[in-house]
């Protein structure tokens, strides 16, 4: 048998703003002590899978490799890379049919959403042990969480009674109400639905050809028109191999999910019973709870550089994400989320924390070209596939940018049209190209980028360099930028 770990990596987590944003989603936020997306994957490990296929976003691949990179015992890893957003049953879909091709019909696919938190790896195994039989009987598995209230915010699936054994499933209904969930709850028939299935390939994609052809059609479609290659990565032996896509093609599947193209249609679906802790972290309430509390019901995350001093206190989560040393003080206040980054500031009660959506929703539609947009977008540390930048200070005419290049690795040689750039490293050294000339450059040492002179930075040492960048010019977007050559492919 070949068991393929299939995980999902998307969404944009809004209701995690500002912690999760677009181009750095709640995938990779870490929930005791590593990223959801790496627990994912090792869950997938546990279960003794052979290979990973992660379908993510073309803007995430080298943050989630450089996630992939940092693990001890990393898997053997491939990529379908989808350039824009699309539904669950497309990204399956394709998964499937990636499947098939390389392993045939029997292989079966455990298919893991990577923004799960799941303490309990043990039980999930024992779980998804039993997931696996029955898919290899032909069936459609849906792992069912049992509800522990009347939950708004899940899908419900119904079946003949709640208990320990596996059973079919005789309806999926979707979020309800308050009085619904409470009736849902009152039957004893009801289980959360996860998103978590397994199913072989050959079963999956007989299924869609019979109940959603059209999302069939328009995968086999797409990934007709699709190119598999290695990854571009420097002094990598064994790169993974990447599936990417052509945009429109893609564009043209349904924009549906896979319990209505499927799930909710076929006849040979049935219900594993988790016997393990489950949550979506789908607010910071959920994101709270992961955290140990003090005597007072309050939690901290993020607190490498952070002092908090609670004064009458309780029920209280605080989430800071500095460039420095920050103290945070709260007096009086009780069952509130404090999340501090260093370009936005969110306080919500607890009981509203779902309607912190709204907020990113609203700076999309009042601030489209502005920074207040950007912060929905960018992370106040933006990954790159040589290392990260933050900007520290912007006002008109100049920037200040924090840079660090992992060893080993190099900016791609570029030059912009609007701005000059003055960089002095901090930290590490490396060598910095300017026009046809190499420069060292160690720690205290400055360079001048004039206007328009292609230029490179490449860390040269073996600890990270870390670089002080000043951007001098009328204009300072990300997008004046002109790439000449690029290890990473990106020219």
């Amino acid at each position: 048998m070949k068991l393929i770990s299939v995980v999902l990596s998307g969404g944009a987590g809004t209701r995690l703003w500002p912690a999760s944003r677009q181009a750095y989603p709640k995938p990779f936020m870490k929930l005791g002590g590593s990223a959801l997306l790496e627990q994912a994957i090792t869950r997938g490990q546990a279960c003794g899978t052979d290979d990973l296929l992660i379908v993510t976003n073309q803007d995430h691949l080298f943050l989630t490799q450089g996630l992939m990179s940092e693990m001890v015992d990393p898997p053997k890893a491939r990529y379908l890379l989808e350039p824009k957003g699309r539904n669950t049953a497309p990204a399956i879909a394709l998964a499937a049919l990636a499947c098939q091709a390389s392993d045939g019909d029997d292989a079966v696919m455990l298919v893991l959403p990577a923004d799960h938190l799941i303490p309990d790896t043990e039980s999930f195994v024992a779980n998804a042990i039993e997931a696996i039989r029955q898919a290899q009987k032909g069936q459609l598995v849906v792992f069912g969480i049992h509800p522990t209230g009347p939950e708004t915010g899940f899908g419900y699936i119904e079946v003949p009674k709640v208990g320990r054994d596996v059973q079919p499933v005789l309806k999926f209904v979707e979020k309800p109400d308050l009085f619904t969930a409470q009736e849902y709850l009152a039957t004893g028939r009801f289980y959360w639905n996860s998103g978590m299935f397994c199913f072989t390939a050959g079963t999956l994609l007989a299924a869609m050809a019979q109940h959603a052809p059209d999302v069939l059609s328009a995968a086999q479609q797409t990934m007709a028109q699709s190119s598999t290659k290695p990854l571009p990565l420097p002094e990598q032996t064994a790169a993974p191999m990447v599936t990417r896509f052509d945009a429109h093609t893609f564009g043209k599947q349904p924009d549906i999910s896979i319990d209505y193209a499927v799930m909710e249609r076929a006849t040979n679906v049935v219900l594993v019973p988790a016997r393990f802790g489950w949550s979506d972290v789908g607010a910071w309430p959920a994101v709270a709870q992961a955290h140990t509390p003090d005597a007072s019901g309050n939690t901290l995350g993020a607190a490498d550089n952070t002092d908090w001093v609670a004064v009458n206190t309780t029920g209280t989560h605080v989430h800071v994400d500095s460039h420095c040393h920050k103290v945070v003080a709260t007096v009086g206040v009780k069952d509130l989320v404090v999340v501090d980054t260093p370009d936005a500031l969110l306080i919500t009660s607890k009981q509203e924390a779902q309607s912190v959506k709204r907020v990113v929703d609203a700076l999309k539609e009042r601030h489209i070209n502005s920074p207040q947009h950007q912060s929905t977008l960018l992370p106040p540390a933006v990954h790159r596939p040589w290392g990260t930048y933050a900007t520290l200070k912007e006002e008109d005419g100049y920037k200040v940018k924090r840079i660090t290049v992992n060893p080993g690795q190099s900016l791609s040689l570029q030059y912009h049209h609007q701005r000059a750039e003055h960089w002095v490293v901090v930290r590490g050294r490396g060598v910095v190209q300017i026009g046809d000339v190499e420069y060292p450059t160690r720690p205290g040492e400055y360079r001048h980028i004039p206007l328009q002179e292609k230029h490179r930075l490449t860390n040269t040492g073996h600890d990270e360099l870390v670089l002080i960048e000043v951007q001098c010019g009328d204009y300072l977007g990300e997008d004046d930028i002109v790439r000449l050559s690029d290890t990473y492919g990106r020219v």
